[in-house]
């Protein structure tokens, strides 16, 4: 009998356990915890500066912005700060919305760079005087040199997220650009002896050496640059040294300013001789995208990338 009276007390808990553990089953899951949006504002007062720079104070997030530098305008928008960027300078060709004006680094006055109401002016190295000027003005100058590998590009791009309150977005652009490069560079056959190149700048044969930051992105493909020998990052060279160097590929960065192209460079004097000539190997690059160190550094990779596949192929 005590059996009995204990067995409805057993299934009831019994009944209790199954539903609960229903419940628990069928219980909707909480959604994850968003990322906290990031408050550009709370960044400031900031103290920014790059690597053998003079430091600048900027006591809220700047909102009308003057770049003078094309590849810092480039960075600005791909970061996000595009809606703060009040006037570039008549170089920042991309991106095509940019406010494009005919402020100059080299040749405007702090005066007319100072009509556009900046909160922040963004400067390339060598515009000293216009520098001086602006700071005389109180008007904060961010400084960005031209970069001589990879690494100073990212730390740039990464700068410009600090000056401007897009931190999270500029490491999330150089994370991507990392992976991308990674990926281009890893996908691209190896050639049995590394293939030797001519980066040309100019028709008259001023190039960039592996010291240079174009010379840093060829070297991932474990390219041999010809003007290696000579001394700075961006040589002239004689014409007779080229053509005794025959180079395996031959990279032309002045179709735009000069009209460089294959044909053209097939009709140089002992040109014609050339392995890149006679290979079809003279490769027309973006001058642009090729002469600046922003996030469409990617794009140079995968030409350079697409060139060495295509070298190396019967």
């Amino acid at each position: 009998m005590l059996g009995f009276r204990r067995l409805p007390a057993l299934l009831l808990t019994v009944l209790a356990l199954l539903f609960a553990g229903t419940a628990c089953a069928t219980r909707t899951p909480s959604p994850a915890p968003e990322a906290p949006v990031e408050d550009p504002a709370a960044a400031f007062p900031a103290q920014i500066a790059l690597d053998g720079q003079e430091p600048i104070t900027l006591p809220q997030q700047p909102k009308h912005i003057v770049s003078l530098s094309p590849t810092a305008t480039e960075s600005l928008y791909a970061i996000g700060a595009g809606d703060q960027v009040e006037a570039a300078d008549r170089s920042s060709s991309f991106p095509a919305d940019a406010p494009r004006t005919e402020l100059n680094a080299l040749s405007s006055d702090a005066a007319a760079v100072a009509g556009h109401d900046p909160d922040l002016v963004i400067a390339p190295d060598g515009a000293g005087k216009l520098v001086e000027g602006l700071r005389e003005l109180e008007i904060p100058v961010l400084v960005t040199p031209a970069a001589t590998s990879l690494d100073d590009a990212y730390a740039q791009i990464e700068t410009l997220g600090q000056a401007t309150g897009h931190s999270r977005q500029a490491r999330d652009v150089t994370a991507r650009m990392r992976a991308d490069i990674a990926k281009i560079v890893a996908d691209t056959p190896k050639a049995p002896e590394p293939l030797t190149y001519f980066h040309e700048l100019s028709p008259d044969f001023y190039t960039a050496t592996s010291r240079s930051f174009i010379g840093d992105v060829y070297g991932l493909f474990g390219l041999r640059n010809i003007a290696d020998d000579a001394e700075g990052e961006y040589p002239q060279l004689a014409q007779e040294r080229i053509v005794q160097a025959d180079p395996d590929l031959i990279f032309l960065a002045d179709s735009k300013c000069c009209g460089a192209t294959a044909d053209a460079v097939a009709a140089r004097p002992g040109w014609n001789t050339l392995t890149a000539v006679r290979e079809r190997r003279v490769v027309t690059l973006d001058e642009d995208v090729a002469g600046r160190w922003g996030p469409r550094v990617v794009d140079l990779v995968r030409a350079i990338s697409d060139s060495v596949s295509r070298a190396q192929r019967p």
